[in-house]
Order: structure tokens, then C-alpha cells, then sequence
């Protein structure tokens, strides 16, 4: 249990239904941790319902995610932490979703390899909503193969049907599961290891990252064939329903698959991801954004390092100098705006180098933030080097760094 608290902590995260926060959570512990104890030993503990969380999805679309609370969080990871090595040592090799050792970046490798082989089609089949239909009989007859013990068969159970908690009104979960807690990973792989074997046994060749997954195969026909069998499998025998407006069988290089795409033999993210990209960095250079320019870069550099680490896998170079002088120029205009005055703006230029005719010229203009950025004054002044020492995070020097390490 100490072993699970430590890493809800390190997860941090919101509080639930009962508002305890993970800062709260250690008194609150001390006072009832008993009997909880004993509730759990006996056989009679309830769950809190989830607090319900809606996030947007980067095609447009909604997530609902349940939110336990924090003892509930603390449960289920120590439920997790005991599960896990009685299921995970046989799981598929191409089951990479939440496992230790195993990433996203590992099941798009696995997928590129299998284009370098020959298979050029995909079968990409999009599970509609896939955790809040999964059908708990089906489940727990999956969890109940390896597990024998009723009270904890009891209490995973009694999470599934936790219920949910939606503006204060209580709903009960007859199907689905919560997306937002430690446990909630870990039985999708169950669930899904059924869909697992049953493409190794087929022989396929394919990679799943919790509900996604795609199968390689060789021709339009082949994959037609194969769409139609895994259909109707899901649907009969695991009660998982399919989405046919996003289930495709296509070229592999028109295939997206965790946010990457493959071109030729390379890896490359998608243009949606770039996209949202862009809009991120618009948002966080945003000159109406009324933070201090530290705050600002520290905040900037958190996401630039996280993008550009679950992409460095990728082989597409070409647009990231571009990418990098385009959020440079956005953190000058942030800079300009700052120094709104023109004495101000006058004696930060001479400070920063500038000779007093050009920062004079600068000062005095009428010339919109942008165009400003682009002068050679603004450029000296607010050089590569000084906004990298300032904190500013480059995105080729991250791509070098994980494609070149020293």
C-alpha cells in the first residue's frame, strides 16, 4: 500500500467526489486507513462513485473520464501492482500499451518494420467508445481465468459498477469503465489480449497500443477479408462494437497510427499532430497571454520537450528549423510588446546591443509587433543564443540530441 501511495503522489492528479486532494490525502489516511483495512479484508468495501471529466479530443470529438478518488486511486494501484506480473508475462509481444519496458514509439517501430517487409496495406479498425462499452461479464471472466481469489474478484467488480458522479447526481455503470484510473489499463489488456491471440493464432501481423491497433497485410483483398473476420469476432465474442466511419483498410503510408504516419520505409507525424502543434504554440506565444516571459518560456519549453520526445522516433527533419525560426520570431513579438513604450523599447535594444540609430529607428516606429520581430535590430537583439540562455527550447537541437547522442 505505501509502495501504491508513492506512486499516486508521483502521479499527482485531481481530487474526486469527496474533494480530497493528494496534499489532504495523508491525514485523511491516518484517521480511516483501519478501517478501510478492514473493510477490504472483509469483503465489504465500497467504492466511491467516479467523478465524471470531460476532455476534448484532438479530432473534436469528447473522452468522459471517471476520476476515483484518492484511497480509490490508492487501491487500484495496489490491486495493479499485484495483478500485473500475474498477467502481463502473457501478454501478446505485440501488446504495447501500458507495460513496463514497452511505449507507443515501440508498436509504430514494429509497424514501419513490418512495411520494410512487404505488407503494405493496413487494416486500421477504430473500436467505437471502447471503454464505455466494455461488457463486465465478458471481463471478468477474462480477469476470473487467473484470478480465484472472490474478495478481490468482489471489489474489481464493485469498481466497475461504482457508478458515476455527473453534476452531483449519482448514475449507475452497468457496462464500460472508468478511463481515469490505475486499473482501468490494465484489464483493456486483459480484455484485449483475447483479440491478441486470436490474431497470432491467424498468423497476422499487427501492433496494439491499449485500443488502438492496426493489422499489416499484403493486398486490398487480403485486408477486405481480414476487416470482416476481426468485425465480426469483436463484436460476437468480446461485445465490442466497431466504428465503420473510421474503420479503413488502406495503403500503409495513408494510415495514421498513434499520431505517426509512414512514408516510404520512414516514420513521420501526422499532419493533425502538427497541427495541434501549431495551435499549442500559438496559444503559449499568445501576446494577450498576461504572464511573465519566464513563466512563459518555462511553460513552452515543458510542452516543446514532451512533443518533441513522444516524436523522436521520427526521420522527418525538414520543417523543424522552419518550425523552431517561427517560435523564435513569436517569442520576439512577446518581447517588443513588453517593451510597449518606445523609451523602454529604445533602452532594451541599446542593452542588448543594438547601435542607437537602429534602436532609435525601432523605437520610434509605428510597424506592428510582427514586423518588428523581422528587423535586423530585433534579431541581434534577441538572438538565438540570448533566448536560448533565457530558456527558449530548440526543436532541432532536441531531434539532434536523440538521432546523434553523444
Amino acid at each position: 500500500m505505501l509502495k501504491a501511495w508513492k506512486q499516486v503522489r508521483s502521479n499527482k492528479g485531481a481530487p474526486g467526489i469527496d474533494g480530497i486532494t493528494i496534499e489532504a490525502y495523508t491525514d485523511f489516511a491516518r484517521q480511516h486507513w483501519s478501517s478501510v483495512r478492514q473493510a477490504l479484508l472483509n469483503g465489504t468495501y465500497r467504492p466511491s462513485p467516479v467523478l465524471r471529466a470531460v476532455i476534448e479530443k484532438p479530432d473534436g470529438g469528447e473522452r468522459l473520464l471517471g476520476i476515483p478518488t484518492v484511497m480509490d486511486r490508492v487501491i487500484q494501484q495496489a490491486i495493479v501492482q499485484v495483478l500485473s506480473p500475474i498477467f502481463d508475462p502473457d501478454f501478446s509481444p505485440s501488446s504495447f500499451g501500458y507495460r513496463p519496458g514497452r511505449s507507443a514509439q515501440d508498436a509504430v517501430q514494429q509497424v514501419n518494420r513490418y512495411i520494410k517487409q512487404g505488407l503494405h496495406q493496413a487494416v486500421d479498425v477504430d473500436l467505437s467508445k471502447f471503454f464505455d462499452t466494455v461488457s463486465h461479464d465478458v471481463l471478468m471472466s477474462r480477469v476470473s481465468r487467473k484470478i480465484h481469489d472472490k474478495r478481490l474478484l468482489k471489489l474489481i467488480g464493485r469498481y466497475l459498477r461504482a457508478g458515476v458522479m455527473i453534476d452531483g447526481q449519482c448514475y449507475p455503470t452497468r457496462v464500460g469503465m472508468p478511463q481515469g484510473g490505475p486499473l482501468s489499463p490494465l484489464l483493456s489488456n486483459v480484455l484485449l489480449d483475447d483479440l491478441d491471440k486470436e490474431l497470432e493464432y491467424r498468423g497476422h501481423c499487427f501492433a496494439r497500443y491499449c485500443d488502438d491497433f492496426v493489422i499489416l497485410v499484403g493486398s486490398q483483398r487480403a485486408g477486405e477479408r481480414v476487416m470482416e473476420s476481426i468485425t465480426r469476432y469483436l463484436e460476437r465474442r468480446l461485445k465490442l462494437r466497431i466504428n465503420p466511419t473510421k474503420s479503413k483498410v488502406v495503403k500503409a503510408t495513408e494510415a495514421e497510427f498513434l499520431s505517426f504516419t509512414f512514408t516510404g520505409k520512414r516514420i513521420r507525424w501526422s499532419e493533425k499532430s502538427l497541427n495541434r502543434f501549431e495551435r499549442k504554440i500559438l496559444k503559449l506565444t499568445g501576446r494577450s497571454w498576461g504572464v511573465s516571459m519566464e513563466y512563459r518560456l518555462k511553460k513552452l519549453a515543458e510542452y516543446i520537450r514532451g512533443w518533441m520526445g513522444y516524436f523522436r522516433i521520427t526521420e522527418y527533419y525538414s520543417p523543424i528549423p522552419r518550425l523552431d525560426q517561427w517560435i523564435r520570431r513569436r517569442i520576439r513579438c512577446c518581447f517588443i510588446k513588453q517593451w510597449r513604450k518606445p523609451k523602454t523599447r529604445y533602452r532594451n535594444l541599446i542593452r542588448l546591443g543594438v547601435d542607437h540609430i537602429k534602436a532609435a529607428s525601432i523605437a520610434g516606429s509605428s510597424k506592428g509587433y510582427y514586423r518588428l520581430s523581422k528587423t535586423y535590430a530585433a534579431q541581434l537583439a534577441l538572438n538565438d543564443s540570448y533566448l536560448s540562455k533565457l530558456g527558449l527550447v530548440s526543436l532541432k537541437d532536441l531531434w539532434i540530441r536523440f538521432h546523434h547522442p553523444r
